[in-house]
């Protein structure tokens, strides 16, 4: 065998190996998700799909967030943002196909196809990736002096206070 045709193979070789998970090579690593609040300096917190906060920050804020919930399972957020004085906004952040991805079809065969881009993730995209939240004003309150009184939608109401709840009974 001539050395040209041993130097052809080992760099066809290399080649083939560092294509075999398409969107990994091309596409790979964290998502960052750009969030951003009308006003900015909200609190947003982001949940992943089992309820557990995985990040908390100020608007405007990137969070760098997996997009894999698992071997060919997709991850799935819920952004929370909120603001004294503005009800509470939520969006949904959830993977959907690399388009990269398909490029295991022609360039990384079955091994990027079934183990590399679902084991690492790759195969998926966070979306969306850019955020940008309109915060509405809160709902009318009346509030007293001397211990106070607040008048809101029962929907409204953090979840941390409906415990404390009063039911409001009519003097006849």
């Amino acid at each position: 065998m001539k050395l040209s045709q041993v130097v052809t193979t080992a760099v066809s070789a290399v080649l083939v190996v560092s294509l075999l998970g398409c969107a990994s090579i091309i596409d790979g690593g964290r998502k960052t998700v750009n969030i951003k609040s009308q006003p900015s300096g909200a609190k947003a917190t982001v949940y992943d799909k089992k309820g557990v906060e995985v990040a908390t920050g100020q608007t405007p804020a990137l969070f760098p967030l997996k997009r894999s919930g698992g071997y060919f399972t997709g991850a799935k957020y819920r952004i929370v943002i909120e603001k004294e004085g503005y009800k509470n906004a939520e969006v949904e952040v959830k993977s959907t196909i690399n388009g990269w991805y398909f490029g295991n079809f022609v360039f990384g065969g079955l091994l990027g196809l079934l183990i590399i881009d679902p084991a690492t993730g790759a195969m998926w995209t966070l979306s969306p990736k850019d955020v940008d939240k309109v915060l509405d004003a809160g709902n009318a309150a009346i509030t007293k002096e001397a211990g106070g009184m607040v008048v809101m939608l029962r929907q409204d109401v953090p979840f941390d206070l409906v415990r404390s709840l009063q039911p409001l009974t009519s003097a006849n």
